[in-house]
């Protein structure tokens, strides 16, 4: 099943960015390249952003995640975040590595209950070594894909330092929560070190993100 969820994925990755690996279909390194190509392709990262929320809305029927708000979301919000907590563990853990599904803290304080998933080590963003890809291939298009077309409104906050990332589904994203992912400062093993940040913020004139060499996080700046 989780090479079938890989295959699927993969594909709609290459409708956003163009071109295939030359890795076979379950290799997860194939994947990771796309990703990587897709944040070097465009320098605009709101483009980035806006192809990977495509991606998620192009693994449901077109239908479905307006008529989930609807039917579920709006009249049955706890039910509908503790399910879409489940269904992410089910569906998600290829992707991410072990996860496991938690309690948190939503919107006025409160605690759902099995309304999170913490992700014991995130395989993607490990992998990727690049805070900008997280942000902007998976954080924010994530965040916006569920508020969006399901109708819930959803936190994720990663640890760059254990790779551990919290979905708090309930909770709205704040401004001070989305700040402290945007600045933290590039990871030590960022293949780009830091020019993924620095192109997508119009810093890197000869359009090659590899050039760069600060390590401060220039994509995190202003906002997305």
């Amino acid at each position: 099943m989780d090479k079938l969820f890989m295959r699927v994925f993969r594909s709609k990755m290459v409708e956003q960015v163009g071109f295939d690996s030359s890795l076979p279909q379950d290799d997860y390194s194939g994947l990771m390249e796309l990703a990587a190509a897709l944040n070097a392709r465009y320098s605009n990262r709101e483009e980035v952003q806006k192809r990977a929320q495509a991606v998620l809305c192009a693994l449901f029927p077109s239908w479905m995640p307006g008529s989930y708000a609807k039917l579920f979301s709006k009249p049955f919000p706890e039910f509908s975040c503790q399910m879409n907590a489940w269904a992410t563990w089910v569906a998600g853990t290829w992707l991410m590595g072990e996860c496991e599904v938690n309690d948190v803290e939503v919107d006025g304080g409160k605690i759902g209950k099995k309304q999170g998933l913490l992700v014991k080590r995130c395989r993607f963003l490990e992998e990727s070594g690049c805070a900008s890809v997280c942000v902007n291939s998976c954080k924010i298009p994530t965040q916006n894909f569920f508020l969006q077309e399901m109708g819930l409104p959803l936190t994720m906050t990663p640890d760059y330092e254990t790779f551990e990332c919290q979905f708090a589904f309930g909770r709205t994203p704040t401004e001070a929560t989305e700040r402290e992912a945007k600045n933290t400062p590039c990871l030590s093993r960022c293949p780009s070190v830091g020019g993924m940040r620095a192109w997508h913020d119009g810093k890197v004139p000869n359009k090659d993100p590899d050039t760069a060499t600060s390590t401060a996080c220039s994509l995190m700046e202003g906002d997305t």
